[in-house]
């Protein structure tokens, strides 16, 4: 099936937010007395902050009736930081060019709420390329669940064979993949030559690397 569709996440992707994540996770369980490694970040990286909280608030036995005012805080503490410090990551504006250019249709899948969707486009000047953006705050499942990435397919009227995904999570790689879509990935730098990125149809160390070699490449795969 011919290619004409173009989905992007957004954390880590377009704009540097994984470590505001962090840093905003790190505050609240500051108040719980707790430290997450670099390694246990990375290991919940893609999901949901509400599987995040869960997930943390259950391997440190925590109380689960302190979960949703702990996922709040966390929403809103990352929302104040994006538009303190955020940086657009590089290459944005030639990857939408680039499938402008083609004519694609182009979306964004992502597990944050629909008030960091908004806050990003109006940010890096997105509402002119894009026809649907998707959130999984409120689906049964978030990413690696490919529920998120089928619900943009849908609102764009695209076949999920018609799509091309650039992602910079495993779990996301993974939510792609198992929606039946070719799957680029910009890992960190520090996992970047993980072998778990074997699934992926594409591996780049940055947006403004892709070109029209790569491009041929996925539409004869």
């Amino acid at each position: 099936m011919t290619l004409h569709t173009v989905i992007f996440d957004i954390d880590g992707l377009l704009i540097n937010s994984e470590p505001l994540w962090n840093e905003a996770a790190a505050i609240i369980f500051k108040q719980q007395g707790i430290v997450l490694t670099p390694q246990q970040y990375q290991s919940t990286t893609g999901l949901r902050t509400k599987e995040f909280i869960e997930h943390w608030f259950r391997h440190f036995q925590l109380p689960p009736a302190a979960q949703p005012q702990a996922e709040k805080e966390i929403v809103d503490i990352v929302l104040d930081l994006i538009t303190q410090k955020a940086d657009i990551m590089p290459g944005v504006g030639h990857i939408f060019e680039f499938f402008a250019r083609k004519d694609f249709k182009m979306g964004l899948a992502t597990s944050s709420p629909q008030a960091l969707i908004d806050m990003v486009i109006k940010m890096i000047g997105l509402k002119d390329y894009l026809s649907a953006t998707a959130s999984a705050e409120d689906l049964a499942f978030g990413k690696p669940h490919p529920q998120v990435y089928l619900d943009c397919a849908q609102k764009l009227n695209s076949s999920p064979l018609s799509c091309i995904c650039f992602e910079d999570s495993f779990n996301g790689m993974i939510a792609a993949k198992a929606a039946r879509m070719k799957c680029v990935v910009i890992p960190h730098p520090s996992e970047a030559r993980s072998e778990k990125w074997g699934a992926a149809d594409l591996r780049l160390s940055s947006l403004q690397n892709f070109g029209q070699l790569h491009f041929d490449g996925l539409m004869t795969q």
